[in-house]
């Protein structure tokens, strides 16, 4: 059986098929191309810093009123307990009228809370230190100065205040210079020697984090001598550990892990870098979340994307908050298994975009990497406590710009490493560092690992 067709309308057929598909294309691209514009080159995942247009607060938060809501009890100021103030100064009023010159009558005093702080300033501390001689042992015996290390210019209480101020709260090395009146040259010198004096600490600090039950690990950019590189982290909740690296390959992270199995899980994102990490790995739901959201802004005309993103966002946000509900154990597991079989069903239902197929092959193809969260309650099912550990130095990063040689990016690495550890650990953390360094001073022999970690820096050592 033969079919009649017209050839000029099968050919105008063809046409318009072709423009459909190029139309379809280019208004494609030109979504791609307005998203880049105002949320930058990685869509919902581009750093705050590259965003190029920041939005406004949106128009149903512009009219609300800032400040408590009407009816809120306020706590007010309050009394302190002149026992608990640094110290108690009596201000006079004079015995004369200011007006008329006539005797004055005491009535007491009203106490005024005052909250005040001392400029910190540079001072110059000459010791003479006293010697003496031995007959009978024919030796020389001198007073050693008090908290500082030996060679040292600088006394420790000077080195923790600039090692706190610039590797911990990110103030710039030039603000310091300005503040103290120590040349920029003259305080790196003693942070590169104070450096390789606690290297040995870092190493400690690694075995700790292999042995831990939950590891999270991150990267970012960084500039070392005007070149791009990378700075990793390593952390878990009672341990920090920094990289500051050319590469971003996964030899730095074979460098933290070494090549024996350890227990425990690490949350990551999806950097290939630590696939062959020597421990089970459960991947950040926040990046997928991230993805499945920029799938929907994509294809904004597409039905089937729209019910696949309404069903599987609500179902990870539902798993990263299933960890911080006040519930018993019992109730979270039972809940975590509905949230997981829910997940299931919505990677292995079939599907026709390939956008929806390349978020669920990610799920079927390393489910073993995708549920820990669900088998214990101690793995979070995102990596958010690596972003906010790394937020630090991302600000750093913007007010200093990298490091300006590879001696200060190893300095900074073990710096920051022990300095982030010991604010993890201790609350009085810049008196423990303080307080380490003095007994390094009176006994270089002394473990600093232990005068920073396990041992009261403060107390004697028993030999």
């Amino acid at each position: 059986m033969r079919v009649a067709y017209c050839r000029g309308c099968f050919e105008k057929q063809v046409e318009i098929d072709r423009l459909k598909e190029e139309n379809r294309q280019l208004k494609a691209a030109l979504r791609y191309e307005r998203r880049k514009a105002t949320e930058g080159p990685f869509g919902s995942s581009t750093p705050s810093s590259k965003i190029p247009v920041k939005p406004n607060s949106p128009p149903d938060q512009r009219d609300k009123r800032g400040g408590a809501k009407a009816g809120h009890v306020g706590h007010g100021r309050q009394a302190l307990d002149p026992q608990d103030a640094d110290r108690v100064e009596v201000i006079e009023v004079g015995d004369t009228c200011p007006c008329c010159g006539g005797t004055l009558e005491d009535k007491g005093v009203r106490s005024r809370t005052v909250v005040d702080a001392q400029p910190l300033r540079k001072e110059t501390v000459v010791y003479d230190l006293q010697r003496r001689w031995c007959p009978r042992c024919r030796k020389s015996f001198q007073a050693r100065a008090p908290g500082v290390l030996p060679k040292s210019l600088y006394s420790n209480h000077l080195l923790t205040h600039v090692a706190m101020q610039h590797y911990v709260y990110g103030v710039p090395l030039g603000r310091l210079e300005a503040q103290l009146g120590i040349g920029y040259g003259s305080l790196l010198a003693p942070l590169h020697r104070l450096s390789h004096l606690l290297e040995p600490v870092v190493e400690k600090l690694i075995e700790e984090y292999r042995q831990a039950p939950v590891k999270h690990a991150d990267e970012t950019s960084w500039r070392t001598d005007g070149h791009s590189g990378y700075a990793w982290l390593f952390c878990t909740p009672r341990t920090t550990l920094f990289r500051f690296r050319k590469t971003r390959s996964a030899s730095v992270a074979r460098e933290v892990f070494g090549e024996h199995p350890l227990p425990g899980n690490l949350v990551v994102d999806r950097y290939h870098a630590y696939n062959k990490a020597p421990c089970r790995l459960q991947y950040c739901y926040s990046h997928l979340n991230r993805e499945v959201k920029d799938l929907n802004k994509e294809f904004l005309d597409q039905p089937e994307v729209e019910t696949f993103v309404t069903t599987f966002a609500p179902l990870l946000c539902q798993a990263m908050r299933l960890r911080g509900l006040p519930i018993s154990d019992r109730q979270f597991y039972r809940q975590a298994k509905k949230t997981k079989q829910a997940i299931l069903e919505a990677v292995e239902h079939s599907a026709r975009h390939p956008g929806i197929q390349r978020i669920q092959d990610i799920f079927r193809k390393t489910p073993e990497r995708m549920y820990r969260w669900a088998e214990d309650r101690n793995v979070p099912a995102d990596n958010n406590f690596a972003e906010r550990t790394l937020r630090p130095l991302v600000i750093a990063r913007k007010v200093s710009f990298g490091s300006q040689s590879d001696a200060g990016a190893k300095t900074r690495e073990t710096l920051m490493s022990i300095l982030f550890t010991l604010k993890q650990r201790f609350r009085d953390f810049q008196t423990r560092f303080k307080n380490a360094l003095d007994r390094l001073a009176e006994n270089p022999t002394l473990d600093p690992y232990t005068l920073l970690f396990q041992q009261d820096p403060s107390q004697p050592a028993h030999n």
